[in-house]
């Protein structure tokens, strides 16, 4: 298992690296050319989305509850990508932007590009993390090396592949790690059934798990809505989606492969929750890594191989996506404000060494502690209570203004923090940050719009 796994890696890598031969410009490395057909730019999105909290995060915590303790990933996850194709593809393909922070400067001016660029670039520090702490999960649960040794092994794999091969690199390893996850899941799904003795061992579920839809009182009701809209409208105005789509050959195709993508993501994204709560009911087997400790503890050989050759696809793919999202903002958004215009060859120098900062910064906050499902989880709702209402609005409202959308940044986001950190109200913080940020955004445009 451990040389099948290692051969893996080293293949993953030496496309990242081929990958280098196709970087003819800065938008080669940060759009692919803007060339990439309906299969690449589906994949890419679906791997993308794919990572560590969808395999180990919900998948542990579908066990305290069932389903409706998912609501945020994978069920919001999947809302995104659709509402996504429907709300803002075609607005912003159209508008031929090179990074998501080019929008804010556009419509509201460079004052609010900056802020709303710095608030995108720090939500993508826990999403990062999160693919550090699961990686190093598993390469110690395969190779029993220690858990920081093993993280700085992902660490190094990970910023390679980004540094030298840029959004061709993840394309071109998304296209096949995609299938390399689904299939891994599929294999081991049946693997087990047939150990427990087929589709019966739904039945050992208890009803309730299939449930999402929460018990009308307070906290459920808040968690809930809390939990759907973290990721279900926090992760629109991210730079990762707009790098795809923008990626994209053509308007339709990014259209449509947002949809596909969101389809795939939630019919995929239910295996691994079946799978732990089948072995949570039908073998009584429950750890703090459930889905990994049984897979390594209790099946064989092949079966192990093609698990972790998944997992290790859905880690690699989402995080080299998600460092090559921030790193583009501040190459492109961010330093050259700070020290003047660059030509097409700086930027792309230093959106190289953004690559290498965003991935040390990340590194540092992997050994934190946090939970993978937190860590991604706080990522998205930084974009949530800071520039939903300013993206949005800035699309579809005419009166959307700079003094709108700097006061929804700002109010939106110290709000959240204040009841997040301060009071330890985690969903009512989500929450009220999120309506903050509509409701300041539309106040001080039209009172800015009056004066």
């Amino acid at each position: 298992m451990i040389v099948f796994i290692f051969s893996y890696l080293l293949l993953i890598v030496a496309i990242g690296f081929f990958s280098k031969k196709l970087i003819k410009s800065e938008k080669d490395y940060l759009l692919a050319g803007q060339s990439l057909p309906l299969s690449l730019s589906t994949f890419a999105l679906f791997a993308t989305w794919f990572g560590s909290e969808t395999i180990l995060g919900a998948s542990q915590e579908v066990l305290k509850g069932g389903f409706v303790k998912v609501i945020e990933e994978p069920f919001g996850a999947a809302l995104c990508l659709i509402l996504a194709a429907f709300l803002i593809v075609k607005p912003i393909y159209r508008m031929g932007l090179t990074t998501f922070g080019d929008f804010f400067r556009i419509k509201y001016g460079v004052t609010v590009e900056i802020v709303a660029t710095f608030m995108l670039v720090i939500s993508y520090f826990g999403w990062i993390a999160a693919q550090f702490v699961a990686f190093g999960t598993v390469f110690k649960t395969i190779t029993g090396l220690s858990f920081e040794v093993s993280v700085l092994v992902g660490f190094f794999i990970i910023l390679a592949m980004t540094y030298v091969g840029g959004m061709w690199a993840i394309a071109l390893t998304d296209f096949i790690q995609t299938f390399v996850i689904i299939f891994s899941l599929l294999f081991v799904f049946f693997d087990i059934l047939f150990m427990v003795g087929g589709f019966s061992a739904l039945k050992n579920i208890p009803s309730s798990y299939f449930n999402i839809f929460p018990k009308f009182t307070y906290t459920d009701t808040v968690a809930y809505i809390a939990g759907l809209i973290t990721i279900g409208l926090g992760s629109i105005p991210g730079q990762d989606l707009f790098q795809r789509y923008m990626s994209s050959k053509s308007e339709k195709v990014a259209f449509y492969s947002s949809i596909l993508a969101g389809v795939m993501y939630l019919t995929v994204a239910i295996i691994p929750l079946l799978l732990a709560l089948i072995i949570k009911f039908s073998f009584s087997f429950e750890t703090e890594n459930t889905l990994v400790d049984f897979i390594f503890l209790h099946t064989n050989e092949s079966v192990k191989a093609f698990f972790f050759a998944g997992l290790v696809s859905a880690i690699l793919s989402t995080a080299s996506a998600a460092i090559l999202a921030p790193a583009a903002l501040i190459g492109e958004n961010l330093l050259p404000k700070v020290f003047g215009n660059f030509s097409d060859k700086s930027i792309l120098r230093l959106t190289k060494l953004s690559v290498v900062i965003v991935s040390l910064i990340s590194l540092f906050l992997a050994y934190s502690g946090e939970s993978i499902y937190n860590l991604v989880a706080d990522s998205s709702i930084i974009t949530l209570v800071s520039l939903f209402a300013p993206f949005i609005l800035g699309i579809y409202w005419k009166k959307a203004s700079r003094e709108g959308a700097l006061a929804s940044i700002v109010i939106g986001f110290l709000i959240w923090i204040i009841l997040r950190f301060i009071f330890g109200l985690e969903n009512e913080g989500v929450l009220l940050g999120f309506l903050a940020n509509l409701a300041t955004m539309v106040f001080f445009s039209i009172w800015f719009k009056r004066t």
